[in-house]
C-alpha cells in the first residue's frame, strides 16, 4: 500500500525498476482506497468536431485540414442539431465539443455555438481544450480568463484535458511546435478551475517522449490539482502513428498499463483514472480496471480523430457494461462530474 505521497524520483524508480503486477497490485489497492465500492463509470456522449481546419500543425495529428484543403469543414447549424438530438435519443447526457484552431472563427462564433445549444437542448456541453481556448483568446485580444468567462456566460460548462499531449516543452517542440506552451496549458485549467468549472486532464504518450518527461507531465496535474482541486480525472491514452508525421512503432498493451498504474499511484489528489478502450481495445480496457482505472469514459457515439489514425474501436453502451460487468464490477452510467446517474 502506497499511502505516503510519491516523488518525482521515486516515481521514475518505479517507472523503471518495479515489475507489472506489483504496480498493478499496488495501483488497485490505491483506487480500491479512493473507492471502496466496486463500480465502474461511464459516461454516454458524442464527441463532436465542430472544425477540422486547424493552423497548429501537430505532427501526431491525422485528423485536421489546412485553412487551404478543400477538404476543410465548420460544422452546420442543422447538422450540429442532428448530432444531438441522435445523442439524447441514445441516452446521451453530454457532449464533447472540440475543434482545430482555425484562423477564420471569432470569439463570437464560439459564443453563438454555445447559445445555440443551450438555447435548443439541455445537455452538458464539455468543450474547448486548453490549446483552443489559449488560440481563441490570442485572437481576441483578450486575457485567458475574460475568454473562459464569456464562454462559460454562454453556456459552456466544462473543460476537456485535451491538447496536453506531454507537459514538457522539451517534447512539445517536436510534437506539436505551433500549439500553446505547456505553463499556458497549465494556466488555462487554472483560470477554468478559479473561475469554478471542473476539467479533465489528459496525456498522450508512446511518441518522443522519455519517462522522465511522463513523470514531470504527472508532477505538474498533481502541483496543479494541490493548488486548484479542479480536475475531475485523468486519462492516458497511447499516441497512435498511423497516418501521421511521427513514425514509431504502436506503444503495446504492456507500457500502456505500467503508464496507468503508475498514473494512479502518482495522482493521489486526483479521484478518477479513465481505461482508454479507444486506443487500446476493450480487452486491454477490460484489463485496466485491475491496473488503478475506475472509469470506462465514454461511449463514444462518435470519434474521428482518434479514427483518422487508423485506429477503429468502437463500443455501444451495452457491451460497456458487459465488459465492466463480466470483469466483476458494477457497471453505472455517470455524468461529467461523476455523479452516478
Amino acid at each position: 500500500m502506497v499511502s505516503e505521497r510519491i516523488s518525482r524520483e521515486e516515481g521514475l524508480k518505479l517507472f523503471y525498476e518495479a515489475d507489472l503486477l506489483t504496480l498493478a497490485r499496488v495501483a488497485e489497492n490505491k483506487r480500491f482506497e479512493l473507492h471502496p465500492e466496486r463500480i465502474v463509470t461511464f459516461v454516454v456522449d458524442r464527441n463532436i468536431n465542430y472544425t477540422n481546419i486547424c493552423v497548429s500543425g501537430c505532427r501526431f495529428c491525422a485528423f485536421y485540414k489546412t485553412p487551404e484543403s478543400k477538404e476543410g469543414y465548420v460544422i452546420t447549424l442543422a447538422d450540429l442539431r442532428e448530432k444531438i438530438e441522435e445523442t439524447m435519443e441514445l441516452g446521451g447526457t453530454q457532449i464533447l465539443l472540440q475543434g482545430g484552431m482555425n484562423p477564420d472563427l471569432s470569439l463570437d462564433y464560439y459564443t453563438d455555438l454555445l447559445k445555440f445549444i443551450k438555447d435548443n437542448f439541455d445537455i452538458h456541453v464539455h468543450g474547448f481544450s486548453p490549446p483552443e481556448i489559449s488560440y481563441i483568446a490570442e485572437k481576441s485580444g483578450l486575457s485567458i480568463a475574460e475568454t473562459i468567462a464569456r464562454l462559460k456566460g454562454a453556456g459552456l460548462d466544462s473543460i476537456p484535458g485535451g491538447g496536453a499531449e506531454i507537459l514538457s516543452d522539451e517534447v512539445r517542440k517536436k510534437v506539436s511546435p505551433g500549439k500553446c506552451s505547456a505553463d499556458t496549458w497549465i494556466e488555462v485549467m487554472r483560470q477554468a478551475h478559479l473561475s469554478g468549472m471542473r476539467s479533465s486532464a489528459t496525456m498522450m504518450f508512446g511518441h518522443l517522449e522519455e519517462p522522465r518527461h511522463i513523470v514531470e507531465h504527472l508532477s505538474r496535474i498533481r502541483d496543479l490539482q494541490d493548488e486548484t482541486g479542479g480536475f475531475t480525472a485523468f486519462i492516458p491514452w497511447t499516441f497512435q502513428p498511423d497516418n501521421t508525421k511521427i513514425q514509431v512503432p504502436k506503444t503495446g498493451s504492456v507500457p500502456y498499463l505500467r503508464v496507468l498504474a503508475l498514473s494512479r499511484i502518482f495522482l493521489d489528489n486526483i479521484d478518477n483514472i479513465q481505461a482508454s478502450w479507444v486506443t487500446q481495445g476493450e480487452k486491454i480496457a477490460q484489463t485496466a480496471l485491475f491496473y488503478g482505472a475506475n472509469d470506462m469514459g465514454s461511449t463514444m457515439i462518435e470519434e474521428n480523430v482518434v479514427a483518422a489514425a487508423g485506429v477503429n474501436f468502437m463500443l455501444p453502451e451495452s457491451e460497456i457494461k458487459r465488459l465492466i460487468t463480466t470483469a466483476g464490477f458494477e457497471a453505472r452510467k455517470r455524468d461529467c462530474f461523476y455523479n452516478l446517474l
